[in-house]
C-alpha cells in the first residue's frame, strides 16, 4: 500500500503556507478544508483546485478525493472517464479506497468498457487491504458465482470481515447465509443477531427479515396458545361428558 508522508501543522495558516510552498499534503488536507467547510467557507471548485495540486505530485489520497470530485460532479463538471484516470492512478499505487472505486467503475461501466472481472480485480485488491464496502461486494460475487466459482464459504468470508466492520449490507446478508446454511451450519439465532445489527443502522433488507421472523414467530406462539386451550377445552368436555358415579 502506498503510504503518504504526512506531516501535522501547528495552526492553519501555517498549513496554508506549507501548501502555497508546495507541500502535497498541505494541499490534499486544505483541499479537504475547502470541500468541508472547515476553517473555510465551503468551495467545491477551491478543494478541486488544491486536490489537483497535490494529486500532480502523486500524493494518492487527493488523487482519491479528486476522482471522486469527477464522479459525482462536485466543482467540475461529471466526467466518469477523469475520475476512472484519477482512481487509477491511486489504485495502481496502492491506495483501497481508490482500488474500490475503480472497481464500482468497473462493474458499473462508468467511464471505462464494463468489465465484471477487472472489477473483481480491483475488489479484491482493496478487499485485501481491509476496505469493508469492497469486502462485501467481492461476497456477492462469490454468492453469486458471478466471474468468479460460485463459493458459500468464500462469500461467508468476506461478509463477515466487512459486517465486523459495521458494513451494514454485509450484516444483512451474512444473516441472510445463517438463516439459508449457505456457507455456515444454519442457525436462526445468528441470522437475528446480524439482521438486528444491519437493521439498527437502517438496511431496509434486514428490518424486513426481522419483521417477518418476528411475525412468523407470534404466529407459532398464537398457534401454540390456541393449541394448548383447544386442549383444555377437549378436557373439560371430556370430563363434563362422563357419567356422574352413583354411591352404592
Amino acid at each position: 500500500m502506498a503510504q503518504n508522508n504526512r506531516r501535522t501543522w501547528q495552526s492553519f495558516d501555517e498549513m496554508r503556507k506549507a501548501a502555497d510552498e508546495g507541500d502535497a499534503g498541505a494541499q490534499c488536507y486544505l483541499a479537504i478544508c475547502f470541500q468541508q467547510g472547515q476553517g473555510v467557507a465551503q468551495d467545491y471548485a477551491e478543494a478541486v483546485r488544491w486536490f489537483k495540486r497535490a494529486a500532480d505530485q502523486n500524493d494518492t489520497t487527493a488523487q482519491c478525493y479528486l476522482g471522486f470530485c469527477y464522479q459525482t460532479g462536485s466543482g467540475v463538471p461529471q466526467e466518469y472517464g477523469q475520475a476512472a484516470k484519477w482512481f487509477r492512478e491511486a489504485a495502481e499505487a496502492g491506495d483501497p479506497a481508490a482500488q474500490f472505486n475503480l472497481g464500482v467503475l468497473y462493474e458499473t461501466g462508468q467511464g471505462v468498457t464494463q468489465n465484471y472481472a477487472e472489477a473483481v480485480k480491483w475488489y479484491h485488491a482493496a478487499a485485501d487491504q481491509g476496505e469493508p464496502q469492497a469486502q462485501f461486494n467481492l461476497g456477492v460475487f462469490y454468492e453469486t458465482g458471478q466471474v468468479v466459482p460460485q463459493n458459500f464459504e468464500e462469500a461467508v468470508k468476506w461478509y463477515r470481515l466487512a459486517a465486523d466492520q459495521e458494513c451494514a449490507p454485509a450484516q444483512c446478508n451474512l444473516g441472510l447465509c445463517y438463516e439459508t446454511g449457505r456457507g455456515v451450519p444454519k442457525n436462526v439465532r445468528l441470522a437475528v443477531k446480524w439482521f438486528i445489527k444491519a437493521a439498527r443502522q437502517g438496511d431496509k433488507t434486514a428490518q424486513h427479515n426481522l419483521g417477518v421472523y418476528y411475525a412468523t414467530l407470534e404466529a407459532a406462539e398464537e398457534a401454540n396458545t390456541a393449541s394448548e386451550e383447544g386442549a383444555e377445552v377437549q378436557d373439560e368436555e371430556n370430563a363434563e361428558a362422563q357419567p356422574a358415579k352413583t354411591e352404592e
